[in-house]
């Protein structure tokens, strides 16, 4: 069954018609007339439907409940994923899910947010949002990674780090800020790829990488449009404006230099035709793993340094300055 999100209405109504007539008896000429008729109609409102979207339309596709996870990525086009468990310090957050896998005969590591399909997965992987666990068993994989010169690519979809009292508790601020500073110097190629909902610190917790791609129908903010809406105008109906200032699309953060690929979706977004997305986003994937493996650890470090340092009006230390106050 296919979800149909609000403004994707008048396609529902098309969609229900053929589907009536395809088990009517499509063998009658009269309804192959009428269905050939039908699809011709939802292909042009299609194409009128997706062809101008607004920021707001683009985060209802982002948050889409059939949009894909990591879990269906790693399934596509990885072989022989391990996944690895816990923080070793607290406990194991099914709100990212990592481990080693295969991918075109190279060995790396996979890490992602995993929001969960259906009602009870969804609660067991708290909506994907991590608790600071989460991210300690991310940073413990990373740190994995370096020791065996793997690759890291990561997959960010969240809406933000779970902010209840117990992740506050338990260092949920330390646990973001501490993979900031360690994923910058990480001597391995890492890629970012923002599959869907990209907030917040939450997101950008998995996201200092040589390499950020995004879907065309993926967000990437500081805040959620509601939140902004919230703060700025005390109204969350005005989460569309929210949506439409805070630049949050691919097209607007490719402009902006935040991210350096958008990855184009099936028409109507990734989840119409998984496999396709998926192929899409390996072959990205697979070309920029390539062109950063042929760089050593100390120039990855420093390009990725100067990426985001071009993002700021500020010039901290080197992050290879071995006097740096916080080497650990």
């Amino acid at each position: 069954m296919r979800d149909f999100l609000e403004f994707e209405k008048p396609l529902k109504e098309i969609e229900e018609r053929i589907e009536k007539l395809t088990k009517s008896g499509p063998e009658k000429k009269s309804v192959q007339r009428l269905l050939r008729m039908l699809k011709s109609r939802l292909t042009k409102k299609e194409l009128e439907v997706y062809g101008n979207l607004t920021s707001w339309q683009i985060t209802q596709i982002a948050r889409h409940p059939q949009r894909p996870s990591i879990l269906e990525f790693v399934d596509s086009f990885c072989q022989d994923f391990i996944e690895l468990h816990g923080d070793r310090t607290f406990g194991d957050d099914r709100a990212i899910v990592g481990g080693f896998a295969t991918f075109q005969g190279r060995s790396l590591c996979v890490i992602g947010h995993e929001k969960g399909q259906g009602v009870k997965d969804r609660v067991r992987r708290n909506f994907g949002m991590p608790n600071p666990e989460g991210y300690r068993k991310a940073l413990r994989l990373m740190k994995l990674a370096e020791k065996f010169n793997r690759p890291i690519v990561t997959f960010i979809d969240t809406p933000g780090a779970y902010p209840g009292v117990g992740a506050e508790e338990r260092g949920q601020a330390e646990a973001i800020a501490r993979n900031l500073f360690v994923m910058a110097r990480l001597k391995v190629p890492i890629v970012a790829v923002i599959t869907g909902e990209g907030g917040s610190g939450g997101a950008l917790a998995l996201g200092v990488a040589d390499r950020v791609l995004m879907f065309e129908h993926a967000i990437y903010s500081v805040i959620s449009p509601e939140g902004c809406a919230a703060i700025l105008w005390e109204d969350t109906t005005k989460a569309p404006e929210a949506a439409s200032a805070l630049k949050m699309t691919g097209g607007e953060l490719l402009k902006l230099g935040i991210i350096d690929e958008v990855i184009p979706e099936p028409l109507g977004g990734a989840h119409r035709e998984v496999e396709v997305t998926a192929q899409r986003l390996a072959k990205s994937l697979s070309t920029h793993l390539s062109q950063l493996e042929a760089q050593t650890g100390d120039k990855l470090v420093t390009a990725r340094y100067e990426k985001f340092s071009r993002m700021t009006a500020l010039a901290p230390v080197s992050p290879l300055d071995t006097d740096h106050p916080d080497t650990n």
